[in-house]
């Protein structure tokens, strides 16, 4: 058939799915993406982090009912697990948001044949939380986890931000990343799934751990400095870009939760 949200054919849905998952780079097949994201600018890292999933995300839940289920709770599970080992030993922000970009993939997946709106709920505020992130990295060209002990002397503010879109990206309460992970394990509960729901559970504590490492380097840790380092902040920033798009996104990125019951079944 011609028709992409009626497959019939099996061997065409099994390949359809694993080239969809590579697209948006889902474990086992994620190996191409923190080398990538490592080897381009923050912007176009960004992109590939963000923009670049909006194209494969909607054909796979356009097709969320062809897709063997197995086949991409297996994937959704390997990726959590995988996009929070992998980012454990990292000290390059760029490959620490690739294993990042593979876990929530993986949150997607999990949910998207039982509740295909909680999955487009999760990608926005995904794409929402790492805009805010990378437009915090970009003026100060943050690139590694030695690089961000440097930022609170450029700019208090951004960095303010930073630490409080880390504690959204990891799912704390009471930032906006928490919001959909509460949502997909409810639904696994609620769908008699308590051992995958509790395995996942455990598997995103991995992720949480390198936010907070990121974060610990940010209020915890001052490289050392001069003294007139100190008033750096004092300096006006230039790009208008960043800033807007920092000033639309944060409050989306942060503060959703009070709408959680809105969200509820």
């Amino acid at each position: 058939t011609w028709d992409i949200t009626q497959l019939t054919n099996q061997v065409a849905c099994t390949t359809l799915t694993i080239a969809l998952c590579m697209k948006i780079g889902l474990a086992p097949m994620h190996l191409w993406l923190p080398e990538v994201m490592q080897g381009t600018t923050l912007k176009m890292a960004l992109i590939i982090a963000t923009w670049q999933k909006l194209a494969p995300m909607t054909l796979i839940i356009m097709t969320s009912n062809s897709h063997s289920k197995s086949l991409l709770m297996l994937m959704a599970t390997l990726s959590i697990i995988i996009g929070g080992w992998g980012g454990l030993n990292q000290t390059q922000t760029r490959k620490i948001m690739a294993y990042s970009s593979i876990a929530n993939m993986g949150w997607m997946i999990m949910i998207l044949q039982q509740a295909p709106k909680l999955t487009t709920l999760t990608l926005l505020i995904y794409i929402m939380m790492t805009t805010t992130l990378f437009m915090t990295f970009l003026p100060q060209k943050t690139k590694t986890i030695k690089t961000i002990s440097t930022t609170w002397t450029m700019s208090p503010t951004l960095t303010t931000i930073m630490m409080l879109t880390l504690t959204s990206l990891g799912g704390l309460p009471p930032m906006t990343g928490f919001m959909p992970k509460w949502l997909i394990l409810e639904k696994l509960l609620n769908d008699n799934m308590t051992s995958l729901a509790t395995l996942t559970a455990m598997a995103t504590l991995l992720s949480l751990f390198f936010y907070m490492r990121l974060f610990y380097s940010t209020t915890m840790m001052i490289f050392p400095n001069t003294s007139p380092s100190m008033h750096k902040w004092r300096q006006q920033m230039k790009n208008t870009i960043i800033m807007t798009t920092v000033t639309l996104t944060t409050p989306l990125s942060l503060m959703l939760l009070p709408i959680l019951p809105l969200m509820s079944p």
